[in-house]
């Protein structure tokens, strides 16, 4: 919602109330989505008397503004923006609060301490981290059992039809940790939804900002386009929508939690609502597998996040 996606306010507003009366109640933001306006989208949708009935999440870590400290993991930051993110939602408490991606020049345990602070102080309720590698999941969780502090209950993983990377390890060791686990773009960007073809590229912000994600030139988004057109016909043959197939698929896996979907308008939440309700049976899940390999991403730049030591080559030599 906002200037990244949908501008008007009170369509937005009408959208988060429409998918709470079908019966969804978790709600999931960021500070640095549209740069704080989704976050007064939403603190405006459940103003009088709605926020009660909802699991209310944000996220911090990416740059806000052009303050060069405003941004990371450390603790003045997390400290300064979790205040920040209660103004703008027009809240006394957070339910979840995320670290958007990891911060390679901040320790994970000033991380843990911050967030600790935070929800022995009533601020947040519990916090999770978005996009980590199981790596530093696991490292999280030790560091917090050693140092007495309040550890990640969830993790945000990008997770869909197109982009299976997560399967290998970071949903088997949330498992193992008793993570929850909340998956971004179930419908990988928008390639789900069948709006995008070799004819009709996809003109969105978003994709103007990441074209390594939505740039059908390349070869790795032709094998998407190639794999989005053997799913619909799976979808077709199961008589169900693209797009429920892959929610339903998403919310099969026993790690996860629940899909966060993100319509920007009223017909993309409609589509999406019943999908909950959709079983696959074995022969339509062997049929997605020969489709798309297990634990794999068709599009390595889907995963979200890149080791700096792959994007930065002074990491790799001396």
């Amino acid at each position: 919602f906002g200037a990244w996606g949908n501008k008007d306010h009170d369509d937005s507003i009408r959208i988060i109330h429409r998918a709470l009366d079908a019966g969804i109640n978790f709600v999931d933001t960021a500070d640095v989505y549209s740069q704080g306006e989704s976050e007064q989208i939403v603190g405006k949708a459940l103003a009088g008397g709605r926020r009660d009935q909802v699991v209310l999440a944000t996220k911090v870590h990416a740059q806000m503004g052009d303050d060069p400290n405003a941004q990371g993991n450390s603790r003045r930051w997390i400290i300064r923006e979790c205040e920040a993110s209660l103004r703008r939602l027009q809240t006394d408490w957070i339910d979840l609060y995320q670290i958007h991606r990891p911060d390679p020049t901040c320790d994970i345990d000033e991380t843990l301490g911050a967030l600790t602070d935070l929800q022995r102080a009533g601020k947040i309720r519990a916090f999770g981290s978005s996009t980590f590698p199981p790596s530093q999941i696991v490292e999280a969780q030790w560091v917090a059992e050693r140092r007495g502090r309040e550890r990640f209950v969830c993790e945000q993983p990008p997770y869909s039809l197109l982009v299976r990377g997560v399967e290998t390890e970071v949903l088997p060791v949330c498992q193992k940790y008793g993570m929850g686990v909340i998956p971004w773009s179930p419908l990988a960007g928008g390639f789900l939804s069948g709006a995008y073809h070799r004819d009709q590229a996809p003109t969105s912000l978003r994709a103007s900002r990441m074209p390594d994600r939505y740039d059908l030139t390349l070869p790795v988004n032709q094998r998407k386009l190639d794999a989005v057109d053997a799913l619909t016909k799976v979808a077709g043959e199961a008589g169900i929508s693209l797009i429920h197939l892959a929610l339903a698929f998403v919310i099969r896996h026993p790690a996860v939690t629940a899909a966060i979907i993100g319509p920007r308008t009223m017909e993309h939440l409609e589509s999406q609502l019943g999908a909950a309700e959709v079983t696959l049976d074995q022969a339509t899940l062997d049929r997605i597998d020969e489709i798309v390999l297990p634990g794999t991403n068709l599009n390595p730049a889907d995963a979200g996040w890149a080791a700096p030591e792959l994007t930065d080559s002074r990491l790799r030599r001396r």
